[in-house]
């Protein structure tokens, strides 16, 4: 596994070694132990997946404190532009974020630590999403910040007049009005 930087330390993309040969590929798509030795830490604890459709937004999603999470989200079957933005309060990088396109051709996968709001796009005809997480989801501790939010200055790569939301989604408060207890410098794990 190679781990590549970004623009926010400790958002990371993971690019997994592939095995090539005539009957198709092969990669281990999780170690902990790799993990562990090149990232962090983890202990991943629950498995999510999700089907959607072209023109698909979800986010940007995270939990409130004291249930917050990591993820570390792929596509395996099409192409999403996927985007953390960085919610922790002092941080050198709050309201920026990363997006990266994750398909299941290039088989990258984003890591996305504490503090940050997640959310994606769907690029392709259809495009299956999965994401391991390192605390249950509490339904108490939900939270969101609006995908339309200007200031976030976030390309989706589609027009966002056309994206389809859930009921929930549509009505998430832009970062400046959302609540978020996330302290950059403050150990979140």
């Amino acid at each position: 596994m190679i781990v590549h930087s970004t623009a926010i330390p400790d958002v990371v993309i993971l690019e997994p070694q592939l095995f090539r040969d005539d009957r198709g590929y092969f990669f281990e798509s999780f170690s902990q132990q790799e993990f562990n030795r090149l990232v962090r830490p983890i202990n991943f604890v629950q498995d999510n997946e999700s089907c959607s459709t072209r023109g698909v937004m979800r986010g940007l999603h995270y939990q409130r404190m004291p249930h917050t999470q990591s993820k570390l989200v792929r596509c395996t079957r099409g192409c999403v532009l996927d985007v953390a933005v960085d919610i922790r309060q002092g941080s050198p990088t709050f309201g920026q974020h990363v997006a990266v396109e994750l398909s299941e051709d290039n088989h990258l996968q984003l890591f996305i630590p504490r503090g940050f709001a997640h959310g994606f796009a769907v690029l392709s005809e259809e495009a299956v999403f999965q994401y391991k997480c390192d605390n249950y989801y509490a339904p108490e501790s939900d939270a969101g910040i609006s995908l339309m939010d200007e200031s976030l200055d976030i390309d989706w790569r589609m027009p966002i007049t056309d994206a389809i939301l859930s009921a929930k989604d549509q009505h998430h408060p832009v970062l400046a009005d959302a609540p978020h207890d996330f302290i950059w410098g403050e150990e979140l794990y």
